[in-house]
């Protein structure tokens, strides 16, 4: 009715608008539980996969051996027998993320691997010295491998098929027909087979917990004074509190005399634990706080709108490639150390199936644009859990293999479904 007046109460000032209340994120524990649930049934599965794997197996074995697969002397074994396959697959996930492949990871670790013991037998170079000349090789090899990736634009399957099979060569050029180069240096062989101080190790491992917490509470802080979507506090405490009590769990059982003889002591971390811990930390701060991590993301996702939106896609391939082989080559330094001696056969056979295997078991899409390098720690040690508990039965060396390969053929199953689940709601 012209000239009447409203009855309607104004909002008060500074008020939400109409409907705005149910737009914002439940921070509620219940909320929580609710968006994970639903992002899990939308496809976005993330590392669980590789968790209960890692649970359900570590049950299995433990009924089947309860006497020896859970003893300090096989889980300590276990970490160590896990650390190259987890060093190539980091690199691997970098990759991964791009869509691309990498087939000759494996046998580039071999070769750096060469170049090292090479250096250390035959010159009698300094153990730094052949490290960084190590893992140089690496780095020059992905520079090469990107280069005709990235530059030139041939497929990344031909090209690193094709170098797959050129870089076995290489290695039997370094070592010699049938060859062995033993690694005698103490430093290297420490790497894989020496232990940190228990008391040095108790103390990397609180430092360890106090950053995490450290982490996830500033995090949490900023989050909420922005007002942007934020966990509840107690939700970022327990899970502080579950990652310390693994820590500390861990370290108490590697800090136990596991020698087999009472005149030999073993106690300790070993050394290339700390050395993975260090690396997952570094290369997960690069993809999650840089620019290259997230045009690494961005490229994996689209490249071409990635183009267009001023990122240089040819240099984030280039890149990617040489950091791949950069781990390739601190992998092979660890396989290395653990063996005592590098062969022509080095890094060939099944190392890179097995590293691929993990990345994917991990929770990273083959397809591009979805992964973490923490997949590459969970799903080296379902990799290497499998082995090992195989191992411990007795199983015969072709059971091994089907079964290693059923476990990949699964991971990618779940991922392809997983991907097809995303795309039919939208995620």
């Amino acid at each position: 009715m012209a000239g009447s007046v409203s009855t309607a109460k104004p909002e008060p000032s500074g008020a939400a608008p109409a409907g705005f209340e149910a737009d914002r994120p439940d921070n509620s524990i219940s909320g929580v539980i609710r968006g994970y649930v639903d992002k899990v049934r939308g496809g976005d599965l993330g590392a669980l996969p590789a968790v209960l794997g890692i649970v359900a197996l570590g049950l299995l074995f433990f009924a089947l051996r309860p006497n020896t697969f859970l003893t300090p002397l096989n889980i300590s074994n276990l970490l160590v027998q896990a650390v190259p396959i987890t060093l190539l697959a980091m690199g691997l996930v970098f990759v991964l993320l791009l869509g691309d492949i990498d087939l000759s990871a494996g046998v580039v670790s071999g070769v750096c691997a060469a170049v090292l013991a090479q250096l250390l037998a035959q010159s009698g170079a300094p153990w730094y010295v052949a490290i960084l000349a190590a893992c140089a090789a690496g780095a020059l090899i992905g520079l090469f491998t990107g280069t005709l990736v990235g530059v030139v634009g041939i497929p990344s399957f031909v090209v690193t098929l094709a170098l797959f099979l050129a870089f076995q060569g290489v290695t039997l050029r370094i070592i010699g027909q049938g060859g062995t180069i033993p690694v005698r240096d103490e430093v290297v062989q420490g790497i894989a087979n020496r232990n940190l101080p228990v008391t040095l190790g108790w103390i990397l491992t609180a430092v360890a917990i106090l950053l995490y917490a450290a982490i996830q509470l500033n995090r949490w802080r900023v989050q909420k004074a922005r007002g942007l979507a934020h966990q509840p506090l107690a939700v970022v405490v327990a899970r502080c509190v579950l990652i310390g009590v693994i820590l500390v769990v861990v370290t108490a059982i590697l800090s136990v005399d596991r020698a087999l003889s009472a005149a030999v002591d073993l106690e300790g971390i070993p050394y290339a634990v700390p050395l993975v811990v260090i690396l997952l930390l570094l290369l997960t701060f690069v993809l999650s706080r840089t620019s290259f991590g997230r045009h690494v993301y961005a490229v994996g996702g689209n490249a071409e709108a990635a183009r267009r939106a001023g990122i240089n896609v040819t240099r984030i391939r280039v890149l990617v490639f040489v950091l791949s082989s950069t781990m390739a080559a601190i992998s092979g330094i660890a396989a290395a150390s653990r063996l005592a001696s590098v062969t022509a056969a080095s890094g060939a056979g099944n190392t890179l199936l097995y590293a691929v295997g993990a990345a994917v078991i991990g929770g990273t899409s083959l397809f591009g644009g979805r992964g973490r390098v923490r997949d590459a720690v969970l799903g080296g040690l379902v990799v290497a859990i499998i082995a090992n508990g195989l191992g411990l039965l007795g199983v015969e060396a072709y059971l091994n293999f089907i079964i290693t390969g059923g476990v990949l053929l699964l991971a990618a199953s779940v991922d392809a479904l997983a991907r097809r689940r995303a795309a039919a709601t939208g995620h």
